[in-house]
């Protein structure tokens, strides 16, 4: 089994250069025209050259966005806040109206869903004790 790993890992990173060369947008690619990079993985695979030439010279490679590659990237960086602690994203879920307008949107959906919850319950009653046989029609 360890005669075939040599073959195995040269085949990952051929299979990883070809679908990363596939998904990297046209902008990011550097040197040579994508189309030119998918046949240089291809052709060159078995020897390793292709791959190890498109991970190397052929991406633009950015800096991990946790900044370990410089300290400029961790003090530009805005710190993250709890959705309940952004008054924006709180804003964003009331909308346009204010409290008083949403609790009132809020009350008389309530009070339409209870009456509709009643009149249901009276039609299963009605049914089960034999008054109303058929089955109620559909409310639109």
């Amino acid at each position: 089994m360890l005669r075939y790993l040599p073959f195995l890992l040269v085949l990952a990173l051929w299979i990883y250069a070809f679908i990363d060369c596939l998904n990297t947008p046209e902008e990011e690619v550097r040197g040579l025209p994508k189309v030119v990079w998918v046949i240089i993985i291809l052709l060159f695979g078995e020897v390793i050259v292709g791959p190890v030439a498109w991970l190397v010279a052929g991406k633009v490679r950015h800096a991990p966005a946790g900044g370990a590659a410089g300290g400029t990237a961790r003090t530009s960086r805005t710190e993250w806040v709890a959705p309940d602690d952004n008054p924006e994203f709180l804003k964003s879920l009331k909308g346009e109206k204010g409290d008083d307008e949403v609790k009132k949107d809020d009350d008389a959906l309530l009070k339409d869903w209870e009456a509709d919850l009643r009149r249901r319950e009276e039609e299963l009653k009605r049914r089960e004790s034999g008054e109303d046989p058929q089955p109620p029609q559909a409310s639109s």
